[in-house]
């Protein structure tokens, strides 16, 4: 079954392929038969420069499960990133003067 369900998305950071590290420029999610992983169907996870060519790309092939364990992991992570965003840059110490008056 193709399934034609594909997601792309600016990406800014960086990916590792080798012994080489690479900016990236785009995250592609899709889902679909696995080309690698011993699965079926599979939540892939591509990283890539497009500016750098084919070789400029880290892949990841997913069980559903384990995508969805990852998005809860990463919204915890960005969750408590952003609290401690907010604290460093003071904006929590305004929000606790904000609710106490």
């Amino acid at each position: 079954m193709c399934t034609s369900i594909v997601e792309v998305t600016r990406a800014e950071g960086m990916a590792k392929r080798g012994d080489d590290w690479f900016p990236l420029t785009q995250a592609v999610v899709a889902y679909d038969h696995a080309r690698h992983a011993p699965l079926g169907d599979v939540i892939t996870l591509d990283f890539l420069n497009t500016r750098l060519g084919p070789a400029a790309r880290a892949g990841v092939e997913l069980t559903l499960d384990t995508a969805k364990d990852l998005r809860a992991a990463l919204d915890r992570a960005i969750v408590a990133a952003e609290f401690e965003e907010a604290e460093v840059r003071g904006k929590g110490a305004v929000l606790a003067l904000v609710r106490a008056g």
